[in-house]
């Protein structure tokens, strides 16, 4: 049996599609949790009470082997499914079915209980947003094709790895926003003057930086002993960047500390940048 004292303790992500709602949800209330190690366990398309059963086997397993019972956290839509895994050995944390009762009694109406209702493939054209807007950013990414900045919602811009092209994807899975994104290079730093290829949209730029420190370490891990990961090289692109963003009254955010959460929840609260869908 596993040392109490030392064990991560385990959690189960239960749904009957993918799993992401509930790991997101999962994993804003664990951080919330200091000092305690969670091992994360995500059982998807759990749509029948067969797999349920399933579900329920392995919980168990999991909870006769480790010396305290996992928690559980669903977002189980039908009754079937989820009156058997909420018997399983730990706490069952229940995201729907508390909300979903108090709405049918406020609305005055009854829920479909229907499967996969939240996820958008039943909206067809926010699914299609959804893919057109990924799609954009992974054409535009890192300045390899700067001839559709006309369509783009944002343009990021910063030095080298810092978070550029995650956020530009998050932007779009998350938001159907359409984000390119342009790297500063020594040239560009050098100059007085926008670079050409966003000089055009000063409107749409937005500006990443990082604390030196930081992109040293992420650069080393690339480029090891290399003069793109030099200190004095990190220093000097983020100076130069962060002095062009002021020059330009580029707003732009810090993204040391931050999650890409937070760094596109930043960009949409500055920019004029459209939320096509729903969080």
């Amino acid at each position: 049996m596993a040392n109490p004292e030392s064990a991560a303790r385990t959690v189960f992500f239960v749904s009957d599609h993918s799993g992401v709602t509930a790991q997101t949800m999962g994993h804003s209330l664990l951080a919330q949790f200091e000092g305690i190690e969670f091992r994360g366990v995500t059982l998807p398309f759990i749509s029948t009470v067969e797999k349920a059963q399933e579900a329920l086997q392995r919980i168990n397993s999991t909870a006769a082997l480790e010396a305290k019972p996992p928690l559980i956290f669903s977002t189980l839509v039908r009754e079937s499914e989820r009156a058997i895994v909420r018997r399983a050995n730990g706490l069952f944390v229940d995201f729907l079915d508390p909300f979903i009762e108090q709405l049918e009694k406020e609305l005055g109406h009854k829920s479909t209980r229907a499967l996969g209702r939240s996820h958008s493939m039943f909206d067809l054209v926010s699914y299609m947003t959804r893919i057109d807007a990924t799609n954009y950013a992974l054409a535009n990414d890192d300045g390899g094709q700067v001839r559709d900045y006309e369509r783009a919602d944002v343009i990021l811009v910063g030095v080298s790895r810092s978070g550029k092209t995650p956020t530009c994807l998050y932007l779009a899975l998350q938001y159907g926003v359409y984000a390119a994104n342009y790297p500063l290079t020594d040239d560009d730093l050098e100059m007085t003057v926008l670079p050409q290829a966003v000089r055009d949209y000063p409107r749409k730029l937005f500006g990443l930086i990082i604390e030196p420190e930081r992109l040293q370490q992420i650069r080393g891990a690339r480029r090891p002993d290399s003069r793109y990961a030099s200190a004095h090289q990190v220093r000097y692109e983020l100076q130069a960047s962060r002095q062009l963003f002021e020059r330009f009254g580029i707003p732009h955010v810090d993204t040391t500390h931050c999650s890409v959460e937070e760094i596109s929840s930043r960009i949409l609260q500055v920019t004029a940048a459209p939320r096509r869908l729903r969080p």
